[in-house]
């Protein structure tokens, strides 16, 4: 138990600090809201109005965070290897080739499918 005791430590002084920056904010911040402050801000561009139900996103913006969902996840299965490169020797050199391999794949399939193109 003595070895996690820092990270404890460290744990509960960034927790302590996020509480108190966020009580200290509310308490001391200003509290002159108007309408214009109260509005979602977009950019500059006046906001329209929505549905009741709210408005219908085309399919596009989830296909675009799940090819950035299953990239970035790449990166993360990439940093580690290089990390342990010679210790893996060709077995790890083999089997990162084929995950490229398969991620290239999945690359091309949706960049051919017109998955990149933004209308």
């Amino acid at each position: 138990m003595n070895a996690y005791a820092p990270i404890l430590v460290l744990g509960a002084l960034g927790a302590a600090f996020a509480i108190f920056s966020v009580v200290t904010a509310t308490l001391i911040g200003p509290k002159r809201y108007n309408r214009a402050k109260l509005e979602a801000y977009e950019c500059g561009i006046e906001p329209t109005p929505t549905p009741a139900g709210g408005g219908r996103f085309p399919i596009k913006y989830y296909l675009t965070a799940m090819l950035f969902i299953i990239f970035d996840i790449e990166i993360v299965f990439l940093y580690p290897w290089a990390v342990t490169f010679d210790a893996l020797g060709l077995f790890g050199l083999v089997e990162m080739l084929l995950f490229v391999l398969t991620v290239f794949v999945a690359y091309a399939y949706v960049w051919r499918r017109g998955g990149l193109e933004w209308d």
